[in-house]
């Protein structure tokens, strides 16, 4: 017996979400499907889902913020390393 290893692809979101508004319609919209026949009922909702879900826009998700400094804490470590630069400077000269 061999076994064959098959990768499934994901969907593309746009894909996932056209799949999921074609059934919600086929389940709403039932009793139409006896009026209008099979193949009719499927083109329609297929073109319904397709026109309902490109008006839905993908945003990439957020990256979350890092830990930001403050302006105060930065500022004081400039300062502080001017300082230091400076208290050096006169030091060396006596």
């Amino acid at each position: 017996m061999l076994t064959k290893n098959t990768t499934e692809k994901k969907k593309a979101p746009k894909d996932s979400i056209k799949s999921k508004i074609s059934l919600q319609l086929k389940e709403v919209l039932a009793t139409l499907k006896e009026s209008l026949g099979e193949k009719k009922f499927e083109k329609r909702i297929k073109k319904a889902a397709k026109i309902l879900a490109d008006g839905i826009e993908m945003t990439p998700p957020k990256k979350s913020p890092g830990k930001k400094t403050s302006s105060k804490k930065v500022s004081k470590k400039i300062i502080a390393s001017n300082f230091k630069k400076k208290v050096a400077k006169v030091s060396l000269r006596k």
